[in-house]
């Protein structure tokens, strides 16, 4: 090959695989960092930056009790036998210690945000939330160095409201990782740049093709490549391809994620997996069309083209969205949906978190996204449903409200339900007119089929064996757990985990011959 730029490590993405970028520049191996956008993050500097690792010093400073086989049999329980057994415990046993190999870093430190286990029915699911971190907050000042090249938050990125004067979640992770990096004279970051293509030669993958500012370069990367290109869920006709239900506009990825990293490793060899799957979730529409990520319901209920309720309101956001797709399927459900809701909040829907402020309500209302009226059965004519079934399923639920159950559908039942009630019921009365509805669709955090990887985060191929050179991370690999969502952080911890335990093998392996 001629070569137009070597380096040891490639690294192509900005997420939670700068993780995996940060260790390769610890433990002093050449890395540089190629990101398809003009800003580094990802969707991880849109999210609220939360990591799962079970057993962490964090954890244990705050006197946790825990044990990581207890959160393994948990995990084990809730993702079954559909990804490999090793894989899981690698992620479950591999947290703890990331997590005290960044923190000997003064510029990475975490804090804890408890988020309680999303199946609190399984065996060992930890209620109170003591397995879930984030990073801790940074002042502006304090990231003045690297803020220009953070991606912002959705709300400045998509509705140009100013930047926020603390980063936290995800831009405070995003930041963090980025002053780390920019500590060693032997990392390097750039934007704009794309990997196209992987670059083999007699079975193992020895650098990578990258499209920057308009012309395509070389990069020889000696000791290995780790994907960390986020899903393809910004790509409509990959979602067509592989069978994954919504749409590239209701989804929180960022626009450059399409699947670029999954076609290069799959023309290198690259076995895949759960390619039909993403992290689901409900989302409110905007006037602009977009559904955004939504959760942590105070009020209401969900209903179908039926009026009628369908799911557990306040359970996990994805468990809902594996649900709005079950009523899809049998033809229960259009979208939008509607919540119903009452007035004791306003006309304001009344969830806590719906990634992207909502607007004036006129904007809705002129849209056709947000009703009201003075009766449910003028609200039910309003939003198309039959009047005598929306008329008794509020009227049902309030038989609920009264009782203290759920019998329909469990809500309440489960830790994560209670979370934003201190651990009271969520179960609210829609009773105080005027009555309101407000439109939901489907939306995402991400694809999570990709790239079948081994514990180290190493590419296999179709007969199961690794691609030497050739690794993968995040919503770039197969997720390891399967087709369920276990827990808050596990996407950004994925990404994390496995990005370093790449570059860890990477940095053990034997220098190629040829390596100057």
């Amino acid at each position: 090959m001629d070569w137009n730029e070597e380096v040891d490590v490639v690294v192509a993405g900005s997420g939670g695989v700068l993780a995996g970028a940060y260790t390769a520049a610890r433990e002093g191996l050449e890395v540089a960092v190629f990101e398809a956008s003009d800003k580094f993050g990802g969707t991880t500097a849109y999210s609220g930056g939360g990591m799962w690792f079970p057993c962490n010093p964090v954890l244990k400073r705050a006197g946790v009790e825990d044990s990581v086989e207890d959160a393994l049999a948990y995990y084990r329980a809730v993702v079954g036998d559909r990804t490999p057994a090793d894989l899981q415990e690698a992620f479950v046993r591999g947290g703890a210690p990331l997590v005290e190999y960044l923190e000997k870093d003064e510029l990475i430190q975490f804090e804890l945000l408890p988020w309680p286990d999303y199946y609190g029915k399984a065996p060992k699911a930890k209620l109170d939330g003591m397995r879930h971190m984030t990073a801790a907050p940074l002042t502006a000042a304090e990231a003045s160095a690297v803020r220009p090249s953070l991606r912002p938050p959705l709300d400045t990125d998509r509705l140009g409201a100013p930047l926020p004067d603390t980063l936290i979640g995800g831009q405070a992770l995003i930041a963090r990782l980025l002053m780390a990096i920019s500590a060693h004279p032997n990392a390097s970051l750039h934007p704009n740049s794309t990997l196209t293509r992987l670059i083999v030669e007699d079975g193992t993958v020895t650098g990578a093709v990258i499209e920057r500012e308009g012309q395509s370069i070389s990069v020889r990367a000696r000791r290995g490549v780790v994907l960390g290109t986020g899903g393809f869920e910004a790509d409509d006709n990959a979602r067509a391809e592989f069978g994954v239900p919504g749409s590239a506009r209701d989804t929180m990825g960022v626009p450059t994620n399409t699947g670029l990293g999954h076609r290069a490793a799959m023309a290198a060899g690259a076995d895949v997996d759960l390619m039909d799957q993403a992290w689901w979730s409900p989302g409110i529409t905007h006037p602009d069309g977009r559904s955004t990520f939504s959760l942590l319901l105070t009020g209401g209920i969900f209903v179908d083209r039926n009026g009628e309720r369908f799911v557990n309101e306040s359970g996990p956001y994805d468990r809902i969205g594996r649900k709005v797709l079950e009523a899809r399927k049998v033809g229960n459900l259009g979208l939008p949906f509607w919540l119903i809701y009452d007035n004791r909040a306003g006309d304001i829907p009344p969830m806590m978190s719906t990634s992207v402020t909502m607007t004036d309500s006129s904007a809705f209302q002129t849209a056709g996204l947000r009703h009201t009226a003075d009766t449910l059965e003028e609200l039910a004519v309003a939003i198309g449903v039959p009047a005598d079934k929306l008329v008794a399923s509020v009227s049902r639920y309030n038989e609920f409200v009264t009782g203290g159950s759920d019998p329909d559908h469990g809500r309440g039942d489960e830790a994560f339900d209670r979370a934003v009630f201190g651990g009271e019921s969520p179960l609210v009365p829609i009773s105080d007119g005027p009555f309101h509805a407000a439109a939901l669709g489907l939306s995402d955090l991400g694809t999570k089929g990709g790239i079948r990887t081994d514990v180290a985060g190493r590419a296999l191929d179709r007969k199961g064996e690794p691609i030497a050179g050739l690794y993968a991370s995040g919503n770039t690999m197969a997720a390891p757990s399967g087709e369920t969502y276990p827990a808050g952080g596990n996407p950004i911890a994925t990404s994390m985990l496995f990005s370093h335990l790449a570059v860890l093998d990477m940095a053990r392996g034997t220098r190629r011959s040829d390596e100057s």
